[in-house]
């Protein structure tokens, strides 16, 4: 029988006992503990699509993604997860295995498998991101007028004092100061197409389509191709504060697009067809991004939030309550060969980005790579898949599981006071209706049923 892990905001619940195949703890290993989530271990045999993956190319993201953690002595960030991976890292680090079996063997020896789900949820969801390559001018002309911003030197976050730390993604109060040195909005995406920024150069380049740069927003990157064939490469650098609303959302829930027929392609050619309500709908998205210059060169993929190259088919975007270069292989079936969800999708990921609108324990955005090809994939990709994290053996679950909260204590109803309710009570109709509000009495007394709180 499986060990079954679920959390419970924080706290961690064992709903089922046994164990599957995991060795006992060491001593200083550390519980794992994640918000609102579900954890169950499972073997590898278990994990379907595992023995048939190419584990080399992902062992490659890997050891991408760990070149952050060899580059510091010691562990900085207080999850035990990071303190784990960190020591995986260095065990990694020398390795050169030779085939995918070696690559396979190597996570196999130092991780576990665990399905992970949002709580009461059996499956996570899958979006699709890639980086636009897309024609601009380093100046406005009646072909290229829509531009796109650096950060405005007025946009501030509570907490955030600049220098080497990256401007805050979420979790943070972002604004702009009014006469009294508060924090109040920032204008939103309405204001700022109107021109509410006009004027202070903050231009980094223009674009000849609006859907090009609500695109580049949402994607979070982009190769800009100038007049003279330089490609400009832009990046993240922040938002204004708003949340993320879907477009695409807005048009299914309005009747507008049907729900099955749904993806980047159709949102473009919607507002081209309507070219007098596409503002209206780009404004329902209040959430704006501004961008960084990151090169001049076609080299090389974008860098995502953890600042290592992506690698198409191996690099997904996760919700910042994961540790950048922590393993999720994913299980789906997806619209990847064609419009329709057909292909197999079987493959380890590595966590090394991130997105304002990837929220939840098993969320995820596969990045795709550069062009048309990889924005047609990853434009269709809106789909349920499963998620096995890949933790680490340094962290103990067996140990994570004792310390799940008790559940609330039914408290216990004397039978002389339901009799005396009995009693009481005004006799409408025979005994069944009686029986019926007793029932009713014991189960207003109960005990509450919601979420344990930490």
């Amino acid at each position: 029988m499986r060990v079954r892990l679920c959390v419970f905001l924080g706290s961690i619940a064992a709903a089922t006992l046994g164990l599957a195949g995991f060795t006992h703890a060491e001593p200083g290993d550390e519980p794992f503990k994640l918000a609102d989530s579900q954890l169950e271990p499972v073997k590898w045999t278990d994990v379907e699509g595992w023995a048939a993956d190419d584990q080399l190319a992902a062992f490659a993201a890997y050891q991408t993604s760990c070149q952050p953690f060899l580059k510091i002595k010691r562990p900085r960030d207080d999850r035990p997860i990071y303190s784990a991976l960190w020591e995986a890292c260095r065990r990694a680090a020398a390795l050169r295995p030779a085939s995918a079996q070696d690559a396979r063997a190597f996570f196999e020896e130092n991780f576990r498998p665990v399905r992970i789900a949002r709580l009461g949820e059996a499956q996570g969801f899958l979006t699709g991101y890639y980086e636009p390559i897309v024609q601009g001018s380093r100046f406005p002309n009646p072909e290229f007028n829509v531009p796109l911003y650096r950060r405005p030197g007025d946009l501030v976050a509570a907490g955030y004092k600049g220098g080497t730390d990256a401007f805050p993604n979420k979790g943070a109060q972002i604004g702009r100061r009014n006469e009294k040195s508060e924090i109040v909005p920032y204008h939103d995406r309405g204001a700022i197409e109107e021109g509410a920024l006009d004027g202070q150069k903050l231009e980094i380049c223009w674009l000849r389509d609006p859907f090009e740069a609500l695109a580049i927003q949402i994607q979070g990157s982009a190769r800009v191709i100038l007049e003279d064939g330089t490609p400009l490469r832009i990046n993240y650098d922040s938002h204004n504060g708003y949340p993320y609303t879907a477009v695409g959302r807005v048009l299914i829930e309005r009747n507008l697009v049907p729900r099955e027929e749904m993806s980047m392609q159709r949102i473009r050619d919607w507002m081209a067809a309507n070219p007098d309500e596409a503002p209206k709908l780009r404004a329902t998205n209040r959430s704006y991004v501004f961008f960084r210059i990151t090169g001049l060169s076609n080299d090389g993929e974008p860098v995502g939030a953890q600042g290592i190259p992506l690698m198409p088919g191996r690099s997904i975007a996760v919700d910042k309550i994961h540790v950048y270069g922590t393993p999720f292989f994913i299980e789906a079936t997806l619209p990847v060969e064609s419009a329709k969800p057909t292909t197999p999708f079987r493959r380890l990921m590595i966590a090394q980005d991130t997105g304002s609108a990837i929220v939840g324990p098993a969320r995820a955005d596969l990045y795709w790579g550069a062009g048309d090809d990889a924005a047609r994939i990853a434009g269709r990709i809106r789909h349920p898949g499963r998620f096995v994290m890949l933790l680490p053996r340094e962290l103990d679950m067996v140990e994570a599981g004792s310390h799940m909260p008790l559940p609330v204590a039914k408290p216990k109803i004397p039978d002389a006071e339901i009799r005396k309710e009995q009693v009481n009570a005004k006799p409408e109709a025979g005994r069944g209706e009686e029986e019926t509000r007793t029932r009713k009495s014991r189960r207003h007394v109960g005990p509450y049923r919601g979420r344990l709180r930490s």
